[in-house]
């Protein structure tokens, strides 16, 4: 299950309700003690169990985690979608801020080359000093690779794997999407069917757990797969850098539980842009262009973001003044799955589909998205 905190949604600049884009997300075992999937007592996990990924780094993102209850010492890796400022310019303080905290683990940056560059003439000019290795993975290399190999996998535990994979989008500069894929492994001994051929609680039974073929002391043969049942839990989620062009996304977007995407603005305004300037490239995508691409895809479950700073916070559609609704309603208008504007500190909550397979069943749970509030903690 993966828990997302949005940590700015505004476009370009920031306003005084949004800062510019950042996104947490959690990596959350259902499996561990004190975790309830789909209730908020996945809050009195852990700290320490509670790995998360950190999707773009606008200038103040720091600032923004001050008011969360993420910590930057279990920050597992970083994903810079593009080079442009207010989707980078808060990494240098952010590291600086790491360091000074006292992290030394080492840290995981894919990102392009470029921030790279940025980060070696920082560290030159600041005589900026990171305690710990940050192990930088150029998207350029990855996607460069030969076949199907545009992914990062991350090991979270011996239960819990992540992998990062990569798409390239339509910007104008490099721009991408971050495919997030966290699997979940879990073997469950079927204790009452052991008692029941009355077998006595032993060490067979852990052995029979970890998928060891056993012989009891009456000689009886017990196979391991008779008695555990294997569970597998995905999630995805997709996340999308500035992109003019959905459609891109196709691939990446099958199976996944959650596009998240930019709608910088509604169709309308971005028709008489270039109605007055045929020439211009409108980078950015319209809430009704995204919904229209998730429409054809079938997805059931996309949270738009990266607004505009000339929409307000409210939302009335019989205002004069452009606010949300206008966006909602642009995206409505062809989307009819699940919706939602992102706002700053909104945490949803993403279960992915359980498979469960054992001689007796073939079983698998549907997958859901929430809203379960705000991440603000004070």
């Amino acid at each position: 299950m993966l828990k997302l905190t949005f940590l700015g949604t505004s476009a370009g600049v920031p306003t005084k309700q949004r800062n510019v884009t950042a996104l947490a997300i959690e990596c959350l075992n259902p499996h561990t003690s004190g975790v309830q999937q789909g209730s908020r007592q996945q809050n009195n996990q852990s700290k320490k169990s509670r790995p998360w990924v950190l999707i773009d780094c606008g200038e103040g993102t720091q600032q923004q985690l001050l008011r969360t209850k993420l910590s930057l010492h279990q920050l597992a890796a970083i994903c810079i979608t593009h080079v442009h400022g207010d989707h980078c310019y808060g990494l240098p303080g952010l590291l600086a801020s790491a360091a000074m905290s006292g992290r030394r683990e080492p840290l995981t940056l894919i990102a392009p080359k470029a921030i790279a560059t940025l980060l070696d003439a920082i560290t030159a000019t600041t005589e900026l000093y990171l305690p710990f290795a940050l192990n930088f993975i150029a998207i350029e290399e990855v996607l460069a690779e030969q076949g199907d190999t545009n992914k990062v996998n991350i090991s979270l535990s011996d239960q819990q794997q992540l992998d990062i994979d990569i798409t390239l989008l339509s910007h104008r500069v490099a721009s991408h999407a971050f495919g997030i894929t966290q699997t979940i492994s879990r073997r469950t001994l079927n204790t009452d069917k052991l008692v029941a051929d009355g077998i006595p609680a032993s060490a067979l039974w852990g052995k029979l757990q970890q998928g060891e073929d056993v012989t009891t002391e009456d000689n009886r043969q017990l196979h391991s797969v008779d008695y555990v049942d294997d569970e597998v839990q995905r999630t995805r989620v997709v996340v999308a850098g500035d992109n003019d062009a959905p459609n891109l996304l196709s691939k990446a977007v099958i199976n996944a539980d959650l596009l998240v995407h930019e709608a910088t603005y509604t169709h309308e305004v971005m028709m008489a842009i270039q109605a007055r300037n045929p020439d211009y490239d409108p980078m950015h995508s319209s809430a009704h262009v995204v919904g229209t691409f998730a429409q054809k895809m079938n997805l059931k479950n996309i949270i738009l973001t990266h607004f505009s700073a000339r929409y307000q916070g409210f939302d009335n559609p019989d205002s004069e003044t452009p606010n949300m609704a206008y966006i909602r309603l642009d995206a409505e208008s062809v989307y009819k799955g699940n919706l939602w504007l992102a706002a700053d500190f909104d945490q949803y909550m993403v279960d992915g589909a359980v498979e469960s397979v054992s001689n007796q069943e073939n079983r698998q749970e549907e997958s859901r998205v929430q809203y379960i509030g705000s991440a603000r903690s004070d």
